[in-house]
C-alpha cells in the first residue's frame, strides 16, 4: 500500500491506545495468567512507512518480555510483494506480522491456508473498528479472517506554492482546487506552468498521476481494473483503464512530466530540488513528502482537491503468517496496531489515513491540521470522503501487470515509443504477467 507532522507527540494517544486494549504482559501465557516472561522477538515486515515507532514503544513497555523489530521500512512495494510472495512459497522468512497492500490482498487470500485466522484470537468482534469493507476485504471464502486493515488511501493534489507562485498562479488551497475541476483543467493549467517555469516539471512521474485517475475511474464505473471480479484479465476491454491510459498520455504529450521514476533516488531527489510542482496525493503520501523534503520544504507544500470525483490509492492489512513461531503474540500486536487508537497514532505520525469509522470521526482527526502543508486542514481534505470511498476489485496478480502497464506507460514517458505502440505493449505484457 496514508495528517500532521511526524514530530508531534503522541502522548495523548499512547494511553488511549495502551488503555483500549487494556494491555498486559503476555508472551505464550499458557497458564492463562497474562504472567509469562520468556522473551520473545516479533519481526514486523512492512513498506513503505507505517507510522508504528511510537505505538512500537508503548506495546513493548506494556509487554517487557517482548521486542519489536520492524523490517523493511521504506522499501518499495514491487520489491517487497515479490519478497513476500517467495516466502511464502518457501516456508520461512516472513516476520510474525506481515503487511500486505490493497494489490495483494487477493493473491494472499488464495493463499489463506498460509495464514493464521485472526477470528482465533478475537478478531471476529472487531468488524466495528473497521469500514465495512475493509473487514470484509481480508475474509476468504471459508470465512477465514486473514488481515486487519490499517489505512485507507484518500485522494487529494500536493502543489508546491514556491513553483506556484514564481508561475504566476494561485497558492491559496481553496483557489487552486477550482483551478482543476477535470483531468482536461489540470492539463491546461500545466500547460501554463511549464511556459513559465520550463526546468520545472508539472508532475513528478506519470505513473503516480496515471494509477490516481485508474483508480478514480475505476471506483466511479466499473469497480476493477486489470481483472474483473471473476479475474478474468480485461486491461484491453475495461474502459476505466484505458481512459487513465489516454488521459495520462495527454499529460505526456503536453510535455507536464519531470520523467523521474517513483520510489527511486533520483525522484527522492526531486523533492529536495523541487523538479516538480505537483504529485497524486493519498493520504499516505504526505508523510513520504514530509521525510524526503525535510525541514526544507516545511511551509512550501500545500494540499488541494484531486481532478476528477474522489477516489481511492492504497492502504494496507496487517497478517500473520502461519510461519510465525508467536502466533498469539503477533495476533495480539496486529489488533494493538490496527485498533482505532493505534490508527489515530499512525495518522499523526505519517498521515496515513485510518479505515476505522471511529478514528475517522475522533476530533484528532477531523480537527487535523498539517503545519508542514501550511497548515491544510488534512483531516477535512482526507477524511470527509473516506467513508464513501467505493472499493476497487484488484485481481490475484494485479502487482506484476501493474508493474508491466507502468513500465509501457514510462517508455513513453521517455521517448522510447509512441503511445499506441506502448499501449499494444502494455496489454500483452500484461497478459503474459497475469
Amino acid at each position: 500500500m496514508g495528517v500532521t507532522s511526524r514530530r508531534r507527540a503522541l502522548a495523548a494517544v499512547a494511553v488511549l491506545a495502551i488503555g483500549a486494549l487494556g494491555l498486559t504482559a503476555c508472551s505464550d501465557d499458557k497458564d492463562g495468567t497474562g504472567s509469562s516472561t520468556e522473551q520473545i522477538t516479533l519481526n514486523v515486515d512492512v513498506f513503505g512507512n507505517f507510522g508504528y515507532e511510537e505505538l512500537y514503544k508503548q506495546y513493548q513497555a506494556a509487554h517487557p518480555n517482548i521486542k519489536i523489530v520492524e523490517r523493511g521500512t521504506g522499501g518499495q512495494l514491487g520489491d517487497y510483494t515479490q519478497q513476500v510472495t517467495q516466502r511464502l512459497a518457501a516456508g520461512s522468512g516472513l516476520g510474525d506480522v506481515i503487511a500486505i497492500e490493497e494489490g495483494m490482498i487477493i493473491d494472499m487470500k488464495s493463499k489463506g491456508s498460509a495464514f493464521v485466522d485472526l477470528n482465533e484470537y478475537g478478531a471476529k468482534d472487531l468488524s466495528g473498528n473497521f469500514l465495512p469493507w475493509k473487514y470484509e476485504a481480508a475474509k476468504t471464502d471459508d470465512g477465514k479472517l486473514i488481515g486487519l486493515g490499517t489505512d485507507v488511501g484518500g485522494m487529494a493534489m500536493c502543489y508546491r506554492t514556491d513553483l506556484f507562485k514564481q508561475a504566476g498562479l494561485p497558492t491559496n488551497r481553496d483557489e487552486v482546487s477550482k483551478l482543476w475541476p477535470t483531468w482536461d483543467d489540470y492539463i491546461n493549467v500545466g500547460k501554463q506552468f511549464k511556459s513559465r517555469v520550463p526546468k520545472a516539471g508539472f508532475i513528478d512521474a506519470v505513473t503516480n498521476t496515471y494509477n490516481s485517475i485508474l483508480m478514480q475511474e475505476a471506483g466511479n464505473t466499473t469497480g476493477y481494473t486489470y481483472f474483473d471480479t471473476k479475474n478474468a484479465y480485461v486491461t484491453d476491454t475495461n474502459p476505466a483503464v484505458r481512459k487513465a491510459w489516454d488521459i495520462s498520455n495527454k499529460i505526456l504529450e503536453a510535455g507536464l512530466s519531470a520523467k523521474l521514476q517513483a520510489w527511486t533516488d533520483q525522484w527522492n531527489a526531486g523533492f529536495k530540488n523541487a523538479q516538480f510542482a505537483t504529485i497524486a496525493c493519498p493520504a499516505w503520501m504526505t508523510g513520504y513528502i514530509t521525510s524526503q523534503n525535510g525541514d526544507a520544504g516545511k511551509g512550501k507544500w500545500d494540499i488541494a482537491t484531486v481532478p476528477g470525483s474522489g477516489g481511492n490509492w492504497g492502504g494496507s492489512w496487517l497478517s500473520v503468517p502461519k510461519q510465525s513461531k508467536h502466533q498469539k503474540e503477533a495476533a495480539e500486536l496486529a489488533k494493538f496496531l490496527t485498533n482505532p487508537a493505534g490508527q489515530i497514532a499512525a495518522f499523526k505520525s505519517k498521515g496515513n489515513l485510518p479505515s476505522s469509522p471511529q478514528a475517522l470521526d475522533d476530533p484528532a482527526v477531523k480537527a487535523a491540521v498539517n503545519d508542514y502543508f501550511s497548515n491544510a486542514p488534512t483531516g477535512t481534505i482526507y477524511g470527509a470522503s473516506a467513508k464513501a470511498l467505493k472499493p476497487v476489485y484488484l485481481g490475484a496478480k494485479n502487482v506484476p501487470v501493474r508493474t508491466a502497464v507502468e513500465n509501457a506507460l514510462r517508455s513513453v514517458e521517455q521517448g522510447q515509443k509512441k503511445s499506441d505502440a506502448a499501449w499494444t505493449t502494455a496489454v500483452a505484457d500484461g497478459k503474459k504477467a497475469a
